[in-house]
C-alpha cells in the first residue's frame, strides 16, 4: 500500500498545478479583454508655413473659362473629332452637324450669283448698244436728218438699258447676299472651340440631334464641355465672421485633398462682394501661383491664409507627418502613441519633431492616415480592446 502512494505522489500534486495554471491565464486573458472607450485621430500631413496662418478655409478648383459648348443650328451629329482629355486651339473644329440640306443651298445660290452676273453683263452689253445708239441719233438730230421723236424712243432707250443695268446689279447683289446667308448656315453646321482648352466632357454622340438650348427632350445642347485650365482657381468659402482677415494679394497656401504632400503658393485674386445668407460665408478666389497637370476643375481644397506682410520666399511649400500633442505619451521613458488596428490599440514608439501649434512632427515610426487614440489613459496598454466614444 506504501508503494502504491508513493509511485502515485509526483502525481498528486500535477492536477493542482494545471488548475492553477489554467486560472492564471484565464485571469490574464480576461484583463486584456476589458475594453476601453478612447477617441481617435488620424496621422496627417502638416505644413509648417499653414501654422502660421490666420484662418483656413476649404473650396473647389474651379476653372474661371469654362464653357458648354453647343451647336448654333440644329441637325443629327455627324462627326465628333475629340474625346475627354484632348486638347482643342481656338477655332479647331470639334463636330460637325450633317449638312447635305445647308451645302445644296449653298450651291443653289452660289448657282444664282453667276446667273444674275451674267445677266448683268448682258444688261450692260445692251445698255453700251443703247448709248451707242442714243449718241448717233443725236447727232443726226443736230443735223436735222432725224424727227425729235426718234431722238425721244432714242434717249428713252438709252436710260431703260442703263436701269436694267442698275436693276441686273442690283439681282447680282442679292445673289450674293443669298451666298453669305447659305455660308453662315454650312458654318454654323462646324462646332468650333471658342478658346484654347481641354474637352472635360463629351456631352453628344455621333447620330444624336443637337440643338441650341436643347429646344426639345429628344435633342441635345451642349456637345462637350470645354476648360482653359490655365485659368484655374480655388473658390474658397470664408465665413463672414472672419473676412476682414481677408484681402486681394494676401499670400496663401493651397493643399489639394488629393495631393496633401505637395502644397501650392498663391494669392487671394478676388473677395467676391456678396454672401451667401444661407451658409453665412463670402466667396473668395484664390489664384495659383504655379500650375500643373495634376490640378484639375472640381478638385476639394484647403486655404490656408497667411500673413498679409509673409514674403513669398518665406512661404515654405514643405510637410511633415504630424498628430495632435494630446496623441503623445510616456511609457518607460519613451514617446508612444497607440496605433488602433482591428479594434486594439497597439503601443508604437515615436520620434518627434517641432511643435506647430496644437501638432507635434512625427519624423519616425507612423505612416500616413493611420489612427491614433486621442488622450491615452495611464492605465492602457498594448493590444487593449478599444471602442469610440459615443
Amino acid at each position: 500500500m506504501n508503494t502504491a502512494v508513493k509511485r502515485r505522489g509526483p502525481w498528486i500534486w500535477l492536477g493542482p498545478l494545471v488548475v492553477l495554471a489554467l486560472v492564471a491565464i484565464f485571469l490574464a486573458m480576461r484583463g486584456r479583454a476589458r475594453t476601453i472607450e478612447v477617441e481617435t485621430t488620424t496621422v496627417q500631413r502638416l505644413s509648417p508655413a499653414s501654422a502660421q496662418s490666420l484662418l483656413t478655409a476649404t473650396g473647389y478648383v474651379v476653372a474661371q473659362r469654362r464653357a458648354a459648348v453647343a451647336s448654333k443650328g440644329a441637325g443629327r451629329l455627324e462627326q465628333l473629332n475629340v474625346e475627354e482629355g484632348d486638347r482643342v486651339k481656338s477655332g479647331d473644329v470639334i463636330a460637325r452637324l450633317e449638312a447635305k440640306d445647308v451645302d445644296a443651298s449653298l450651291s443653289a445660290a452660289r448657282a444664282r450669283v453667276a446667273q444674275a452676273q451674267a445677266e448683268a453683263q448682258s444688261a450692260r452689253a445692251t445698255a453700251h448698244q443703247a448709248k451707242v445708239n442714243f449718241e448717233r441719233v443725236r447727232q443726226l438730230l443736230d443735223a436735222k436728218l432725224v424727227s425729235q421723236s426718234d431722238f425721244d424712243n432714242a434717249q428713252a432707250g438709252d436710260n431703260s438699258a442703263a436701269a436694267a443695268v442698275n436693276s441686273a446689279d442690283a439681282a447680282v447683289r442679292s445673289a450674293e447676299a443669298d451666298v453669305k446667308w447659305a455660308e453662315v448656315q454650312v458654318e454654323n453646321t462646324y462646332i468650333r472651340a471658342p478658346f484654347d482648352g481641354t474637352v472635360l466632357t463629351k456631352d453628344a454622340d455621333v447620330g444624336e440631334v443637337v440643338a441650341p438650348f436643347a429646344s426639345s427632350a429628344s435633342s441635345k445642347g451642349a456637345v462637350v464641355t470645354l476648360a482653359d485650365m490655365n485659368s484655374l482657381e480655388v473658390e474658397a468659402d470664408v465665413s463672414e465672421s472672419n473676412i476682414q482677415r481677408v484681402q486681394p494679394g494676401q499670400p496663401c497656401l493651397i493643399v489639394l485633398d488629393a495631393f496633401p504632400a505637395d502644397p501650392y503658393k498663391g494669392r487671394v485674386k478676388k473677395v467676391v462682394p456678396t454672401a451667401d445668407r444661407s451658409r453665412a460665408t463670402v466667396k473668395t478666389k484664390v489664384s495659383f501661383d504655379t500650375l500643373d497637370a495634376r490640378v484639375l476643375p472640381e478638385m476639394s481644397a484647403k486655404v490656408s491664409f497667411l500673413p498679409v506682410d509673409m514674403s513669398a520666399a518665406a512661404v515654405s511649400t514643405k510637410t511633415v507627418l504630424s498628430v495632435p500633442k494630446a496623441a503623445i505619451t510616456e511609457r518607460a521613458g519613451k514617446s508612444v502613441v497607440y496605433v488602433v488596428r482591428q479594434g486594439s490599440a497597439y503601443e508604437t514608439p515615436v520620434t518627434t519633431g517641432e511643435a506647430y501649434g496644437g501638432a507635434i512632427e512625427i519624423s519616425n515610426g507612423l505612416e500616413i492616415d493611420e489612427v491614433v487614440v486621442l488622450y491615452p489613459p495611464p492605465q492602457m496598454q498594448d493590444r487593449d480592446r478599444i471602442k469610440l466614444k459615443q
